[in-house]
């Protein structure tokens, strides 16, 4: 009876340890090969629970999206002028089986195959193109055409481009001091430029403003002159009114006048002739 207990344990580890070998799971993210003295016997497995021989290997690949992100590169342009490129490549794995015998299954290999590859699309479609071309709205059809250009040279290697995308076009630096030290002066050059019109408009308006302040007080002027000059003539028709109605008060009021001008301050002095008429008044008090 011990004996036949024996067994029956025995038993159930071997079938718990033939079910742990030959039980798998392949997640949604995941794509998967089966192997059977080094070759590939199947590659279509779906996601979830699997099973297979125990003596039988499983290999599991990544199934999304993968990004190769590269160094800046140098390439030359159609006008024989350096570029630094920064880039990257989106790829995914679509055969498993060719995956797996070009690279052995290996992520970096992969990337290092794609990263020369794609060099060589790229250095190739800069040399046709322009920098003003590259920079503009031609971006999105260099993707294009570099998409179609690589896809078909790693169709080998079991993967597929998604996108490749160039970040960032600049000039090495020693050509970008050379320009930005053109375009330094350039503004400076505008600077100055606009300085001189400012200056000479300047000028313009100030002579203008002289000039219409000429005007301006030439015609004051002229009006107060006027005003001034009819001002005198009513006075005078005033006076002569006043000394026609009255002579003897109009001759004492002008000599007070005179004596009031004549003596406004305490310092003054004035010498005359005792019998001057200036004082005829004073005589004529006494």
């Amino acid at each position: 009876m011990a004996n036949k207990n024996v067994l029956l344990l025995g038993a159930g580890v071997f079938a718990l340890l033939a079910v742990s070998l030959s039980a798998f799971t392949v997640s949604e993210t995941e794509k998967a090969i089966l192997l059977e003295f080094k070759k590939i016997v199947r590659t279509d497995f779906e996601p979830g629970f699997q099973v297979k021989l125990p003596w039988q290997q499983v290999k599991k690949f990544d199934d999304r999206i993968l990004t190769l992100e590269s160094k800046p590169e140098r390439f030359l342009t159609s006008e024989k002028k350096n570029v630094i490129v920064d880039w990257f490549v989106k790829w995914r794995i679509n055969d498993v089986a060719k995956f797996y015998t070009s690279v052995a299954g290996d992520k970096a290999q992969a990337n290092i195959r794609l990263d020369q590859i794609t060099k060589d699309a790229l250095r190739s479609e800069f040399s046709k193109r322009t920098i003003r071309e590259l920079v503009s709205s031609e971006r999105d059809q260099l993707r294009d055409v570099l998409t179609k250009l690589v896809n078909p040279a790693v169709e080998g290697l079991g993967i597929e481009v998604v996108d490749i995308r160039v970040m960032g076009v600049d000039l090495p630096e020693e050509v970008s001091s050379s320009v930005y030290r053109r375009m330094v002066a350039e503004r400076d050059r505008v600077a100055r430029e606009f300085r001189s019109r400012g200056a000479e408009a300047a000028e313009r308006i100030r002579a203008e403003a002289d000039r219409e302040r000429e005007v301006l007080l030439a015609s004051a002027y002229k009006d107060a002159e006027t005003r001034r000059g009819e001002g005198d003539a009513k006075a005078s028709e005033i006076y002569a009114e006043a000394y026609g109605k009255n002579r003897e008060f109009f001759q004492f009021n002008r000599s007070l006048m005179a004596y009031r001008q004549a003596f406004k301050n305490d310092n003054d002095m004035i010498v005359l002739e005792p019998d001057s008429e200036f004082f005829q008044y004073f005589k004529k008090l006494k």
